[in-house]
């Protein structure tokens, strides 16, 4: 969604929750993602599982948006690395870099996450053939061919990602008690100039 999140987001939870016949007493935990992504949609969501970790007396799990993707690809194999990649406006990419994996256990990340331009992508990730997956893929692979690397664009649009959200969430140990509850992720600062110019941090 563009804009309403914020008020759809509630309602959705409820839908879904009245469709599985699942009752918010009958949850363990919260998971949310973290980012990166857009800024109002990150905060709107960690805001949303807060609030109801809050009033159910949960815990919430947090997940970064790059994990999420990585679990979703299938196994890749000995010889090729994972890109996950977000899209995130300003001619930039959200990127992070999986090993090679044979599909037992969560990807690792070679790194953290970064924002960075398409024309440098090829800089930033490790030689040999890479899988591509996320909402920027198409963007980053058309990069990295022009760079003459090997790549493959493992599409997420058919993917229900908040079902592989749950399934490594769920796979997770609970927060203990007095477990800090999940941070954003910004890779950059908010996309917000204040009055005398400058731009304005990211607010943790």
């Amino acid at each position: 969604m563009g804009r309403g999140q914020s008020e759809r987001l509630v309602p959705m939870i409820q839908e879904v929750m009245a469709a599985v016949g699942c009752g918010f007493e009958e949850l363990d935990a919260i998971a949310a993602t973290c980012g990166p992504g857009g800024f109002t949609g990150v905060r709107i969501g960690l805001a949303a599982a807060r609030g109801l970790a809050l009033a159910l007396d949960l815990p919430v799990i947090g997940l970064s948006n790059f994990e999420v993707l990585a679990a979703a690809v299938p196994a890749l194999g000995p010889d090729r690395h994972l890109l996950a990649a977000i899209d995130a406006k300003r001619a930039e990419v959200y990127i992070q870099v999986f090993a090679p994996s044979s599909g037992t256990g969560a990807p690792r990340p070679l790194g953290p996450g970064q924002a960075v331009r398409p024309e440098a992508l090829a800089a930033q990730v490790p030689p040999g053939p890479l899988v591509l997956i996320g909402d920027a893929a198409a963007v980053a692979g058309d990069a990295l061919r022009a760079a003459g690397r090997s790549i493959e664009v493992s599409s997420s649009e058919d993917l229900c990602l908040a079902a592989v959200a749950a399934q490594l969430a769920a796979a997770r140990p609970l927060p203990g008690p007095g477990a800090l509850p999940p941070r954003p992720i910004y890779l950059r600062g908010a996309d917000v100039t204040l009055p005398d110019g400058r731009k304005a941090e990211a607010v943790p």
